[in-house]
C-alpha cells in the first residue's frame, strides 16, 4: 500500500473540545510515518502500466462532464484492453474521434454521453479505439 504524507495545521488557539468516543483529540501518525521518509509514488507505474499501448489524450469537449471528465483534462487511454459494458472509451467514427461511455444493448453498441445536451450515438461502422483508465485534471490552468 502506498501513502501520501501531508502536513497538518496546528489546532486553533483556545480550549480543545472533547473528542468523540474512539477518537484521539490530536492526529497521531501511523507507524509507517513515525520514522523515515514517506515511500515514493511512481505515477507512471500507477497510471500507465503498459507504456507501449497507452496514450494520453487531451479532452476537447464537455460531453462527459457528468462522469467527471472536463474539457482540458488528460485521459489515459489503453489500446490493449477489450472494452466492457459501461466503460468510458475513445471511439473512432466516420467524422473523427469521440469520448463516450460504451453501453451494450443486445447486439447494439451505443456511445452514451454524460451530459443531457448530447444524444447517444450508435457505434455502427465505427470502432473502439481505446479504453479510458484514468482522468487527470490540473487546477493550475
Amino acid at each position: 500500500m502506498e501513502y501520501i504524507r501531508t502536513k497538518l495545521r496546528p489546532p486553533p488557539p483556545g480550549p480543545v473540545p472533547p473528542a468523540p468516543p474512539g477518537f484521539t483529540p490530536e492526529p497521531q501518525p501511523t507507524p509507517e510515518f513515525q520514522s523515515g521518509p514517506a515511500p515514493a509514488i511512481d505515477l507512471q507505474r500507477l497510471l500507465i502500466p503498459d507504456p507501449d499501448r497507452t496514450v494520453l489524450v487531451r479532452v476537447g469537449g464537455d460531453s462527459m462532464v457528468g462522469a467527471g471528465i472536463h474539457p482540458g483534462d488528460l485521459v489515459v487511454v489503453e489500446r490493449r484492453q477489450p472494452p466492457r459494458n459501461g466503460q468510458v472509451v475513445v471511439a473512432r467514427l466516420a467524422d473523427g474521434f469521440t469520448l463516450k461511455r460504451l453501453m451494450l444493448c443486445g447486439e447494439q453498441r451505443l456511445l452514451v454521453a454524460a451530459h443531457p445536451a448530447y444524444p447517444s450515438l450508435a457505434l455502427g461502422e465505427g470502432e473502439i479505439w481505446g479504453v479510458v483508465t484514468h482522468a487527470i485534471r490540473s487546477f493550475e490552468r
